[in-house]
């Protein structure tokens, strides 16, 4: 059952504010359709549409990433919209699971020519910011890895 609720923050507060948006999935392989589904519309109506393809893109990545890699029951899809810039946010259960950032993993020729493993690549090309949170402080039960996409021209 897909459903849409109110949860913390999984991606950096903002403190220019905006409009916050959540969506819970199941971890089943029509995830990561259903999250670009719902980044798509709602960009789209939230009038962030030159957005929309990096942004489905880069959810498709993050929340494919969480399918495959951890056992987390529910895949949680944050969403917080600016008026010129756009913050996603990716969590699961799974706190020890951390994505290997591609600056600190050197790129294989092999990995190249795979369909797989270019995942984080992208968003670190696509995105104005992007990064990793392990939420819970001393007892981490949650992690998120979070992108920020701007309008052309925005500053970060």
């Amino acid at each position: 059952m897909t459903h849409v609720h109110a949860t913390a923050y999984s991606s950096p507060p903002d403190p220019q504010g905006g409009e916050n948006y959540r969506l819970a999935l199941p971890n089943t392989s029509s995830a990561a359709k259903l999250s670009r589904d719902f980044i798509a519309s709602l960009l789209t109506v939230s009038r962030h549409r030159g957005l929309v393809d990096d942004a489905r893109l880069c959810v498709t990545e993050l929340v494919t990433n969480a399918h495959r890699h951890t056992r987390t029951s529910l895949i949680r899809v944050g969403v917080t919209v600016q008026r010129k810039q756009v913050t996603i946010s990716v969590a699961d259960d799974d706190h020890w699971a951390l994505p290997e950032p591609p600056a600190f993993r050197e790129v294989r020729e092999e990995a190249r020519e795979r369909e797989g493993g270019r995942g984080l690549l992208i968003v670190e090309q696509l995105a104005l910011a992007w990064g990793m949170t392990v939420l819970g402080g001393c007892f981490p039960y949650r992690k998120a890895v979070w992108f920020t996409l701007a309008r052309a021209g925005s500053a970060p």
